[in-house]
């Protein structure tokens, strides 16, 4: 699926958590808002994710120094969901219309009955869930009246699970009363579960404990890297806010996907070949960051993760340890978690489809859901 604005090459379903407003008024989303961050004649909502999370998921070491950005004038959170729920809905409809036989027939007989699912943190709870609904209600897309019976909420650690055991390269190593972790590690959240495997066929996995979800990812990163950046460009002419978030754009989109430690030279596109700074280390439009450089911005986030993973398998002898998620692609973090997690004799397992391969598995998800509900 592509979204408005992403690159033709871009086989990525997700899409960035950003809306441009003017006076009050949703504009552009996702890659398409992007281009507005620096522009003084729209208002950005980006990160709102972070105003919903409860004081239960915050670390000070990974977020001390982070400022979640302030709302639009006179714009509500609900209001930035809504509008964002509304967008998304928008476009998947006319996904769903466009490339699917009859879909305009089958989207007009069904398309008031569509169940909604909603993965969630595993910290959140029931005031989160009330915001959605009521957002999810403004938005159009459910009534009052509807609401309950079409809206599903299922935490990402329910998701991470199906979603992991259906795409890792094996899981021979999956046998009955054997413990594994699900960690899944996204743009603001680590969500990390404990389980036990009951039955293999049919598959039965059991909570071992209370999962764990705290707040650290990939948007850590790229504010870690932008104090790395205002420090490093201090007195250059490229030190204006405009030219700093192009290049944490470039290093989001490029440098920290094949970030791994092992680069002695890590290089930001940003300019053309007229952009030169040789004092700040740029030379025709490339800035130029050490290892370390790069590594620092990893740190706190490294420890917080690792943090919460070490507490969650602290009273248990855990064998596997299956990593997922956007920011769980990272080369650095995946090399990290091993050499940490291999001291207690944990091994790191990785899903080699990329994350938005997801949605192929809206189906397991929706019959799981279907059953919980009737038992319930």
């Amino acid at each position: 699926m592509k979204w408005p604005g992403q690159p033709e090459a871009s086989a990525d379903s997700k899409i960035p958590t950003i809306v441009a407003y003017q006076k009050g008024e949703a504009k552009y989303f996702g890659a398409e808002a992007r281009e507005f961050l620096e522009d003084e004649d729209y208002e950005i909502a980006r990160w709102f994710k972070l105003r919903l999370h409860p004081d239960s998921m915050k670390l000070d070491r990974a977020t001390k120094s982070l400022e979640t950005p302030p709302l639009p004038p006179g714009v509500s959170l609900v209001q930035v969901y809504s509008d964002f729920i509304r967008y998304i809905y928008r476009v998947a409809k006319r996904f769903f219309v466009n490339n699917t036989p009859s879909g305009q027939q089958m989207w007009n007989r069904l398309g008031n009955q569509i169940p909604i699912v909603f993965c969630t943190p595993n910290g959140w709870d029931i005031r989160q869930h009330a915001v959605l609904t009521d957002a999810s209600i403004r938005a159009g897309i459910v009534t009052e009246g509807d609401a309950d019976d079409r809206l599903w909420f299922l935490t990402e650690g329910e998701a991470s699970v199906h979603y992991s055991l259906a795409h890792t390269q094996t899981i021979s190593w999956l046998n009955k009363g054997t413990l594994f972790a699900v960690m899944d590690v996204g743009g603001s959240t680590v969500d990390s579960t404990l389980y036990r495997c009951r039955s293999r066929s049919p598959l039965i996995l059991e909570e071992v404990c209370a999962s764990a979800c705290v707040q650290a990812g990939g948007i850590f990163i790229d504010r870690g890297i932008r104090e790395v950046l205002e420090r490093r460009l201090n007195g250059s002419e490229y030190s204006d806010p405009e030219s700093i978030s192009l290049m944490i754009h470039q290093f989001e989109q490029k440098t920290k996907r094949a970030f791994d430690g092992s680069q002695t030279v890590n290089v930001i596109q940003f300019g053309s070949t007229k952009d030169n700074d040789e004092e700040h280390g740029i030379i025709k439009g490339k800035l130029t960051l050490s290892c370390e450089e790069v590594e620092e911005a990893y740190l706190a986030v490294i420890f917080s993760i690792a943090d919460s993973c070490n507490t969650l398998l602290a009273n248990y002898m855990v064998p596997y340890l299956i990593l997922v998620g956007g920011f769980g692609e990272s080369p650095y973090l995946r090399g990290q978690l091993r050499r940490i997690l291999g001291e207690r004799g944990t091994e790191v397992v990785t899903v080699e489809e990329p994350s938005y391969v997801l949605f192929s598995l809206f189906k397991e998800m929706l019959t799981l859901l279907i059953r919980k509900k009737a038992a319930a």
